[in-house]
């Protein structure tokens, strides 16, 4: 009875770590996307693409953004070994400004947390800027 039970005890101990040794790893082919110069009301959602290059099922438990802004969307289901994933990311282009934001993604990979940054420039072309307005009166009072 004792060596069925250390059979058992060592055979656990054994399955745990080799357990161990898989580890899901999330790979992005961009950490940050560029909407470069967009108009007021224009399409703001663009998406991150990954691959899960590690050897157990990618999970990923949490987009979080750094402002309500910015809605990030999740994958819902594990990401397998060698398969592709996206997280899509929806900026709300009626805020005309610049765009700096984060998202952070947690899931887990190797590297259980990662920063993925959006920038860019929101402008509504139905305004004059004050510097277009200051440089046609001077051109035209000469």
């Amino acid at each position: 009875m004792k060596k069925i039970i250390m059979l058992l005890f060592i055979g656990l101990i054994t399955f745990s770590v080799n357990a161990q040794d898989k580890v899901a790893k999330i790979e992005f082919e961009s950490e940050t996307i560029d909407y470069g110069t967009i108009e007021k009301g224009a399409d703001g959602v663009r998406v991150f693409k990954f691959k899960n290059t590690g050897d157990a099922p990618l999970i990923i438990s949490k987009v979080k953004s750094s402002c309500g802004c910015t809605v990030p969307k999740k994958p819902e289901g594990p990401i397998l070994p060698g398969e592709t994933g996206e997280i899509e990311v929806k900026y709300d282009t009626n805020r005309v400004m610049p765009i700096r934001k984060t998202i952070t993604v947690t899931s887990n990979a190797d590297t259980p947390t990662v920063a993925l940054k959006i920038k860019g420039n929101v402008i509504d072309p139905s305004k004059d800027s004050v510097l277009e307005k200051k440089n046609k009166s001077v051109v035209e009072q000469q």
